[in-house]
């Protein structure tokens, strides 16, 4: 990846320009990008503003009108209701951070999944099995280890017989 932000034009006649590549691309194109972790930014060819944002949510709205959606009508109603609340300029950061510890999640989850294909299914069994043992020792310990009476406390108490 180059240090510079890529650069895309977009003209009146809704055609995308990759100053990049010097070659005119597909809204799909922008989208790839987007996959690939290239930063960009999308300005219109006449005036130079940033339309980045409107672009990104063409691509959002075309996805989400192929297939299975990923936002559903009420969350995109609940997202709407926040435009205007005072508590508007949290919701953005909020949905940042939440998409972040998502991904972060996916991540690891990939990691471990990846880690877990080259082993035998026996192997597997048998590392879950061992650290689902040693999870029960830990517990056990937690809770038996405060309620069993030690050394000197049963000397000091010797057990009681009958009544």
């Amino acid at each position: 990846m180059s240090s510079a932000v890529r650069i895309i034009k977009k003209y009146p006649n809704r055609r995308l320009y990759d100053t990049e590549i010097s070659s005119y691309i597909t809204i799909e194109d922008v989208r790839q990008l987007i996959v690939d972790g290239e930063d960009f930014e999308v300005r219109d060819a006449k005036s130079g503003t940033d339309i980045t944002r409107s672009v990104l949510l063409q691509i959002i709205s075309e996805h989400e009108s192929d297939g299975e959606p990923v936002l559903s009508t009420q969350l995109l109603s609940q997202i709407i209701r926040f435009y205007g609340d005072s508590m508007q300029g949290f919701m953005g950061n909020y949905l940042e951070r939440s998409m972040q510890v998502f991904l972060d999640q996916q991540q690891q989850f990939r990691s471990q999944m990846g880690g877990l294909l080259g082993q035998t299914p026996w192997t597997m069994m048998n590392q879950l099995t061992e650290r689902n043992l040693e999870m029960w020792k830990e517990f056990q310990k937690t809770m038996i280890g405060g309620a069993a009476p030690t050394a000197k406390t049963a000397e000091r108490d010797p057990p009681k017989r009958g009544r």
